[in-house]
């Protein structure tokens, strides 16, 4: 049966979304435990292998890892540049064009979650963590070391710090998300397919997309996804733990025990939000999140320099945009080796940190967002994170700069500036900042969480054929190998060492190089589909349109008659509706 046309779709007539099995059972499809084997075990094998190799032979797994990754940034930073400007084009021209109302879903559907819990749940899943830690760091270590060319000037600095971080941070990422989001989401909500990165490929492969290489594309969704999740969850136990160390609740934030037991209870708790499901523990905690970073964010917008806030927020966004065309294709070139240097450590690698975590993110914002159009997705998902995240870095990293400018704390005192404490260093300058201090580190806590059920959630859904409901099982079981894999990593490393999980972290960045040609493939996917929708909808109207000019011609040509002949058109009504009669 056709489904309704609605004024907010295309209105084309779209059928009832059936859902295929991923695969016959026995050909790498679903089995009786609820899993796709030919994805779950080559993922869960290679993760053993690499983590083992990473945990035994450290230096030469860190050396190859890294030759490989200076390989790609140093040869391709052009590419990276110019594909994710590209991607950010691309996905403004479908937000405000013609496909705009295209329903992510069945016609006249309502959206599955409340606007303020949709939000909620992007922030968290997207970069809330990285929000709370680079909050102040990054705006100051560009401060303290800008690119070459900047300007010495202490006002100079100032302004490329927050424009820089605006950079990284705002409509780029989220450009990069809205990419795999979209198409999964139209994928899974329009055409009923399951939650899965390769059916987001159907319209440019079409059954293509359900032997190996459907199960190659998810598989490595799976490993990147796992190994960056994993990444995050070990350094920001050892950020937790610095954080501990600042404010004095322990005497030795490098202790492996510590670091353990934070990795261990994190954990716990994501396990436990992760079997609750996306609609209980996921987005309680999300909105937790959400209210507790409002909090500590309007404390230190008005404890901290206020009127310098606003200023500076109004000024670098202005900055932002007026240069946003250029600094989005800028490699440094110019300014020789220096120039490409900086761009490569610092804009090149969050552009493959991003590409890396889109399989995750992608999905996740896919999987929450049933019901809405693409104008709202591309709008919601693009804009309104990007906006929170300007004006975060404008209160936590103007607040920090005033700070540096005034002379009241040198955030680089000791030679660069502490991404583990730089947050607590500024917070200290603040009136009330030991108590925030205390609340920010719960953020960090419930932030964790956040990232580590819902990057849990999405492999669990990859390795069950693209389940949306996965086994409860399959659930626990990843929840619980991000954790175990942060550990042994950790514990490999030595005394203050994170060099098993900065190499993990590196292969991350690397995967990100073969993921951004399938985002490239998913954007001509999602075209291609969009188009054939868009053509099915014109088709339903041109025949409307001819069904309303026949039905006018008719009901002239009675009324005609009618005027010529009464009571022939009396009598031919009679005589109808006498025929009509049993």
């Amino acid at each position: 049966m056709g489904a309704q046309k609605s004024p907010r779709s295309n209105g084309a007539e779209s059928p009832e979304p059936e859902v295929e099995p991923y695969a016959p059972e026995g050909a790498g499809g679903i089995n009786r435990a609820g899993i796709a084997p030919r994805v779950f075990w080559p993922s869960a094998v290679v993760i053993l292998a690499f983590v083992l190799y990473a945990m035994i032979g450290q230096e030469s797994a860190a050396e190859a890892v890294q030759s490989l990754n200076d390989n790609i940034v140093g040869n391709l930073s052009w590419l990276y540049m110019t594909m994710v400007s590209f991607f950010v084009i691309f996905v403004i021209w479908l937000g405000v064009g013609r496909f705009g109302d295209i329903r992510l879903g069945k016609d006249n559907e309502k959206p599955e979650f409340s606007t303020a819990s949709w939000f909620a749940m992007l922030f968290a899943a997207g970069m809330g963590i990285g929000l709370v830690f680079y909050g102040v760091a990054e705006p100051m270590s560009f401060f303290d070391g800008p690119r070459p060319g900047t300007g010495g000037s202490d006002a100079a600095k100032s302004e490329f710090a927050l424009q820089q971080t605006f950079l990284h941070w705002g409509i780029h990422p989220w450009a990069i998300y809205v990419v795999v989001g979209l198409a999964v989401a139209y994928a899974v909500h329009r055409k009923g397919r399951p939650v899965s990165i390769r059916w987001a490929l159907e319209p440019l492969l079409g059954d293509k997309i359900k032997g190996i290489w459907g199960d190659v594309i998810d598989a490595v969704a799976i490993v990147g996804t796992l190994f960056g999740v994993a990444t995050s969850l070990g350094l920001g136990a050892m950020q937790v733990a610095s954080g501990m160390g600042f404010l004095g609740w322990v005497d030795d934030p490098n202790s492996k025990t510590l670091l353990v037991i934070l990795i261990a209870a994190i954990t716990g708790l994501a396990t436990l939000s992760v079997a609750s499901g996306i609609g209980k523990g996921i987005k309680w905690l999300s909105n937790i999140n959400m209210a507790t970073a409002a909090v500590v964010m309007l404390f230190v917008m008005f404890a901290g320099p206020t009127l310098f806030i606003f200023n500076g927020l109004a000024q670098d966004v202005g900055g932002y945009l007026q240069n946003v065309i250029s600094m989005s294709f800028d490699t440094g070139g110019s300014y020789g080796e220096d120039g490409t240097d900086w761009v490569n450590g610092w804009t090149i690698f969050y552009w493959g940190w991003w590409i890396s975590w889109a399989p995750f993110v992608g999905i996740f914002i896919a999987r929450i967002s049933r019901g809405r159009t693409v104008r709202e997705f591309v709008c919601g998902v693009l804009l309104v994170p990007t906006l929170l995240t300007f004006v975060w870095f404008a209160v936590f990293g103007g607040t920090g700069l005033k700070q540096q400018l005034d002379g009241t704390h040198d955030f680089a005192a000791e030679g660069a500036v502490n991404t583990n404490t730089a947050m607590f260093e500024m917070l200290d300058q603040l009136p009330g900042g030991t108590l925030f201090s205390g609340i920010t580190m719960l953020l960090i806590v419930l932030f964790f969480v956040t990232s580590s059920d819902s990057g849990s959630f999405v492999v669990t859904m990859l390795s069950a054929g693209g389940n949306p409901e996965p086994p409860q099982w399959n659930r626990l079981f990843w929840a619980l190998i991000e954790g175990a894999v942060a550990i042994g990593l950790l514990l490999a490393s030595g005394s203050g060492s994170t060099a098993s999980l900065d190499t993990l972290k590196t292969v991350a960045i690397v995967i990100a190089l073969p993921f951004s040609f399938v985002m490239v493939a998913m954007c001509f996917s999602t075209l291609k589909a969009f188009r054939a929708e868009r053509a099915a909808y014109l088709e339903a109207k041109h025949q409307r349109e001819q069904e309303q000019i026949v039905d006018e011609a008719v009901a002239a040509l009675a009324e005609n008659l009618e005027k010529n002949d009464p009571s022939s058109t009396a009598k031919g009504s009679k005589e109808f509706a006498e025929d009509k009669k049993p």
